[in-house]
């Protein structure tokens, strides 16, 4: 005979299941997401790269976030950690942006600049480099805004309706999203750097993640500072800058040097009026076929990476690209590298889904930028009130953003000197540059190197 049980009972028998079932839920759910992030982890996994040496001691992975789902708007990343006998998991975490705008990270900061691999002169084989900074740091390589490197937008008219605001917007919601596949790195010191136009991009971002944290106690993107190369700071003295400098190197004549002032001193420095344009391409004829990123290095030659800005002021191709340390056209190489099917597919590239075939730097995402700084020092003055360390470097042979323009723009900030400009040295003894300290801010001189200082 089966005993009736009391309602008193029943209830907590009936509350007891329940209970046991929202616990097992929520074991459930959790070992849902626990698992969902790993599982994009090795999928984004980079198993090897064609012509990669054997045993290179690291991981690394690549793929797409995609940061604006009605439009389509992806952008393509590739994560390479510290060797594993190095603790990858204690050492921060950096993201490199390169500028242009409209130029790819993968391209030139990690292929040319701070990442470990090399491609060869056969555009197949890989080599490692002996200046990478993963030794010390994980590095976050990002192609921004979407149309650069291997980042693109599923509708086409939007690739030409981007500027500073949505590039930067779009880069924070991308972090967001990246710290939740890669779990591990939150918490972890987070810094920002990039060099030439990224000096909007890596202020503006790392504004947008200083307001982003405001008030959080322990904030998962522990952002701790950026760092920052032959950027584009100000346009008026980007503008000054260049043309002392083009002066006082004998690049430019009296009468160019006066028709710059003249017509360009007060100028955006992408959207140049007609007469500033005029007196720009004076300029380039005065100066020749130098290599204007670094003026005593000899160039590559054309190499097809050719990109306009939306006037006539950049209007000249780029065949000044920078040869490596050891006389190699780094660039020509990479993009014969970078367009391989093998290689794409080994790095996760969606193919399909690009308008265009690879190209180191885009003149589709710059024929219409929509919107420029024409300062980012407002920024500079908002984020060193907040803490957070800022260190700016020059190569004092580049003519595009010359040391002179930088040093114009940090004057400007009217910081308090810490330390007076100062010679360091480099292992042998020889002078390497020279620093200055400020209130709430470093500046690096780096002798003999040009526009891309870390090139190796």
């Amino acid at each position: 005979m089966i005993q009736e049980i009391p309602s008193k009972a029943c209830s907590c028998y009936v509350s007891f299941i329940v209970t046991l079932l929202l616990l097992l839920l929520s074991s459930l759910s959790t070992r849902s997401v626990a698992g969902d992030y790993r599982e994009e982890q090795e999928r984004d996994r980079v198993v090897k790269l064609p012509g990669q040496p054997e045993n290179v001691g690291f991981s690394h992975y690549s793929g797409y976030i995609t940061v604006d789902p009605p439009f389509g708007r992806n952008l393509f990343y590739w994560l390479i950690e510290v060797p594993a006998g190095r603790k990858p998991m204690s050492r921060p975490l950096v993201l490199w942006l390169n500028g242009g705008p409209g130029c790819s990270s993968v391209a030139y900061g990690a292929s040319e600049e701070i990442g470990p691999f090399r491609v060869g002169p056969d555009g197949k084989t890989l080599t490692l480099s002996p200046y990478a900074w993963n030794r010390e740091a994980n590095l976050l390589f990002l192609d921004s805004p979407a149309g650069v490197g291997f980042s693109y937008s599923s509708t086409l008219e939007d690739l030409l309706n981007v500027g500073d605001k949505r590039t930067a917007k779009d880069a924070y919601t991308f972090l967001i999203k990246w710290f939740e596949r890669f779990p591990q790195y939150k918490y972890r010191p987070f810094y920002i750097a990039g060099e030439s136009y990224a000096g909007h991009y890596v202020p503006q971002l790392s504004q947008l993640v200083a307001r982003g944290n405001k008030g959080i106690k322990n904030p998962v993107i522990n952002f701790k500072g950026f760092l920052l190369g032959n950027g584009l700071l100000d346009d008026h003295y980007q503008f000054i800058g260049s043309f002392d400098f083009w002066w006082n190197h004998g690049l430019i004549s009296d009468t160019t040097y006066k028709a710059l002032y003249k017509a360009c001193s007060n100028s955006s420095w992408i959207y140049a009026k007609d007469e500033c344009a005029k007196a720009y391409s004076k300029a380039t004829n005065n100066m020749g076929k130098i290599n204007m990123y670094s003026m005593y290095d000899s160039f590559c030659g054309d190499v097809g990476t050719t990109t306009t800005l939306p006037t006539n002021l950049w209007n000249i191709p780029l065949i000044s690209t920078l040869v490596g340390k050891d006389g190699t056209c780094r660039v020509k190489y990479t993009k014969m590298y970078l367009n391989d099917s093998n290689v794409q597919k080994a790095l996760h590239v969606k193919a399909d889904e690009i308008f265009h075939p690879y190209t180191t730097c885009s003149n589709v995402v710059t024929a219409k930028w929509a919107d420029s700084a024409s300062s980012v020092l407002p920024i500079f003055k908002e984020l060193i009130a907040a803490g957070i360390r800022i260190w700016v470097y020059s190569g004092d042979t580049d003519t595009t953003v010359p040391i002179s323009s930088t040093r114009y723009s940090i004057n400007a900030l009217k910081l308090k000197t810490i330390k007076d400009l100062d010679a360091w040295y480099d292992d042998k003894q020889q002078v390497g540059g020279w620093s200055q300290v400020y209130k709430g801010l470093t500046y690096v001189i780096v002798r003999g190197a040009g526009h891309e200082v870390p090139l190796g």
